[in-house]
């Protein structure tokens, strides 16, 4: 059973940080992309960073130099860190892990976490 674990979000000033993590058990880590996607208000959920199983990241342009993802694979989970740095109103939305496996493209998703940007 495929189960991921959401910790992390909450408010931040613009200008200040958050950290986000994601704990996926009952994958198979090393055929599964581990992420974060965002949603907000009136809006379309977003990729916001993925990390390949062999820990390769990619990023939305509009995160690009501010978060960082990273990801450890243990022997029976794998968590995956998004490190948001110099956050701006606009990254306010829910943030939703997500796991994909490679081969299948089936998606797991979070419950979200929500993510607040405002002074």
């Amino acid at each position: 059973q495929v189960k991921l674990v959401e910790s992390g979000g909450g408010l931040a000033q613009p200008g200040g940080s958050l950290q986000l993590s994601c704990t996926a058990s009952g994958v198979s880590f090393g055929l599964t992309d581990i992420g974060w996607y965002r949603q907000a208000p009136g809006r379309q959920r977003e990729l916001v960073a993925v990390a390949t199983p062999r820990a390769s990241a990619n990023y939305n342009d509009s995160v690009k130099g501010r978060f960082t993802i990273s990801r450890d694979n243990a022997s029976l989970r794998s968590t995956v860190v998004l490190q948001m740095n110099n956050l701006k109103p606009e990254d306010t939305a829910v943030y939703y892990c997500n796991a994909r496996n490679v081969v299948s493209q089936l998606p797991y998703w979070g419950q979200g976490t929500q993510v607040t940007v405002s002074s």
